[in-house]
């Protein structure tokens, strides 16, 4: 398999629920070997991507393979009109051998059948290799997006949020009208209730809701726990958002405070968020909060269109 393989030697294909431990293999492989991790089989712990991704939307999850044997993969997620993609690997020995562009193509199809306003993925600022990829695709560099964090502290009190996971079953699609609608006045289109769906379904962690006066004025997708993309030693705090309004930065703030008094309530010892550095006020902001860049990576839009990554607007993501 270490020989060279040929274009017409890779096929590109849905990944299958049979195809997951594999593709978490490679996954863990191919980021351990780039990064210098001393046993890359190793890399993330418990952490996972593959089999959560693809749980949650299987037919956005997509592998590569050669004589049969699976050597990459790669997944795509429908936020409404924001699509990213990622993570995108292939297993160390097959490096450089096009099939990181073969897997781009499905990716590509699909944002067009999902009519994806803004495409994005996260990648190493580092790298010359990764950003020459995704620009031949029309994906450019803008903001840094540092993954921070911060130690959890005492757990303070429950006034003004509340859990999804709390909202009566019945209720749980008029709340989520709710959510589609508070994030569409971030982007118009933007739309986390798959990923909020998802979380609840598949027990990945918890979904954060803050309010003023009964309106939904902040929210927050937070994984948690072995198999999760947090992990069990964190709260990852994949999406969240505060209203655009004069009070943004004071509902960013709570929902800061919120995701940590969950995080507090689970016994978890560090909350984790990524940010682009283009939402000036919300890097800031939480830089003030005591969180810390642990690791620099940066965001590739297609067409080089900013979206919602701006100053003025107060949330957090990193297309990871």
């Amino acid at each position: 398999m270490s020989q060279f393989a040929s274009s017409a030697d890779i096929v590109v294909r849905p990944l299958r629920e049979a195809d997951l431990d594999l593709a978490d293999q490679v996954l863990r492989l191919a980021f351990g070997t780039f990064l210098g991790a001393p046993d890359p089989a190793r890399f993330m712990g418990d952490v996972a991507y593959v089999r959560p991704r693809w749980r949650s939307d299987p037919g956005a999850a997509f592998a590569a393979e050669i004589g049969g044997v699976l050597v990459g993969s790669n997944f795509a997620a429908n936020w409404g009109s924001v699509g990213y993609f990622g993570p995108l690997t292939v297993r160390p020995d097959l490096w450089d051998r096009g099939i990181a562009s073969r897997l781009m193509a499905p990716v590509l199809e699909r944002f067009a059948a999902w009519g994806t306003r803004q495409a994005g993925l996260f990648t190493f600022p580092h790298s010359p290799k990764h950003l020459s990829l995704y620009q031949k695709f029309g994906f450019w560099p803008r903001s840094l997006t540092p993954i921070m964090s911060r130690s959890v502290r005492a757990a303070g009190g429950t006034a003004g949020w509340s859990r999804f996971s709390d909202v009566p079953r019945a209720e749980q699609a008029a709340m989520l009208v709710q959510c589609r609608e508070l994030t569409t006045a971030v982007y118009e289109g933007l739309d986390l209730t798959r990923e909020i769906a998802a979380v609840e379904a598949h027990r990945l962690g918890e979904s954060v809701l803050v309010w003023d006066g009964g309106r939904l004025v902040a929210l927050a997708v937070c994984h948690y726990g072995a198999g999760t993309e947090g992990g069990s030693g964190a709260c990852y705090v994949k999406f969240g958002a505060a209203r655009p309004g004069p009070r943004a930065g004071e509902h960013f703030g709570q929902l800061l405070d919120a995701c940590e008094a969950l995080a507090a309530r689970e016994r978890l010892p560090r909350l984790v968020a990524g940010v682009s550095t283009a939402r000036h006020e919300a890097y800031r902001q939480m830089l003030g909060r005591g969180f810390r860049a642990d690791r620099l990576g940066v965001a590739m839009h297609r067409g080089n269109d900013a979206g919602y990554h701006r100053a003025g607007v107060f949330a957090v993501d990193d297309w990871r």
